[in-house]
């Protein structure tokens, strides 16, 4: 069964890409074809791609793994905040500060720093400051917990990266990509999916299609963490000790050996409740 239909692909309107003048050649693969000046991705091909970093990140948190997700825009913040604690994962939707992977350490203590004047907030010790000391450690805490609150619970950097605009979010991608942590990233016509391990292509700026991904993909987590949570307990009942197997899947394929399906135009809306002959109707609304 895929995890995500393409009725729900194209109700929430992944397929609409940028405009042709804004585009990335890379991405020439991934597109169907051109209406009005707007390059229209291929679902068929986002379907596919979808099952396969569903399947990478089920098969991570099923062997104890974690997902970073990362989503700074407008359009984003509150869906990867509702993805992420769903799950129980860090996110970032704030800002990226630099060095958050590739510094970790001292990001980490910075955390710690944010959660001692949390303490120090709420058994009362501010109460012996003066106004103007305690109004500036207010101000600190304030702007430490929009930046690292997210990833308060991290103690270790993550075993794999969501990010929603890899163009936006290139310093988090560089930073994941330095440190060989897989990135699993909505891919827009606009954008280089070179630096993407699993690679969604689709619409990264509207509401909708950036919800329905990322709550597809912390599904995804909450399957592989049931699975890990069976098998401790089938274990745990055998007596024998856990052994944590390797994720399985297309998680090891490098991007460029992927194989690429060829285009399909007589068969690319073709679907039972005709959902996606409604698809110029649907490209007249959202656009």
């Amino acid at each position: 069964m895929s995890a995500v239909s393409m009725k729900e692909l194209l109700e929430a309107g992944v397929h609409f890409g940028h405009q042709s003048r804004r585009w990335n050649p890379k991405m020439e693969t991934y597109i169907y074809h051109e209406r009005n000046g707007i390059y229209i991705i291929d679902l068929h091909q986002t379907l596919r791609m979808m099952d396969e970093a569903y399947d990478f990140i089920r098969s991570a948190a099923a062997n104890g793994g974690s997902l970073l997700f990362v989503g700074t825009k407008r359009q984003a913040q509150s869906a990867i905040e509702e993805a992420a604690d769903s799950c129980g994962m860090p996110y970032v939707n704030k800002r990226w500060l630099g060095g958050m992977l590739t510094n970790f350490e001292t990001m980490r203590s910075r955390i710690d720093h944010m959660e001692r004047l949390e303490r120090q907030k709420a058994e009362g010790e501010w109460e012996r400051l003066t106004k103007k000391e305690a109004l500036w450690l207010d101000r600190e805490l304030e702007k430490l917990v929009l930046s690292l609150g997210g990833i308060r619970s991290m103690r270790q950097a993550p075993q794999a990266v969501f990010v929603v605009d890899v163009k936006r979010e290139e310093i988090a991608v560089a930073e994941a990509n330095k440190l060989h942590i897989p990135v699993v990233a909505i891919v827009d016509t606009n954008c280089d999916p070179d630096v993407v391990d699993y690679i969604v292509p689709g619409n990264d700026d509207a509401i909708r299609a950036i919800r329905l991904i990322s709550s597809k993909l912390a599904e995804a987590v909450n399957e592989g963490r049931g699975e890990m949570e069976a098998r401790r307990a089938e274990v745990e009942a055998g007596g024998e000790e856990i052994e944590e197997e390797a994720p399985t899947g297309p998680a090891a394929i490098p991007v460029e050996e992927r194989e690429v399906l060829p285009y399909e135009p007589e068969t690319l809306f073709v679907d039972e409740d005709d959902v996606a002959g409604q698809f110029v109707d649907l490209f007249e609304e959202e656009k």
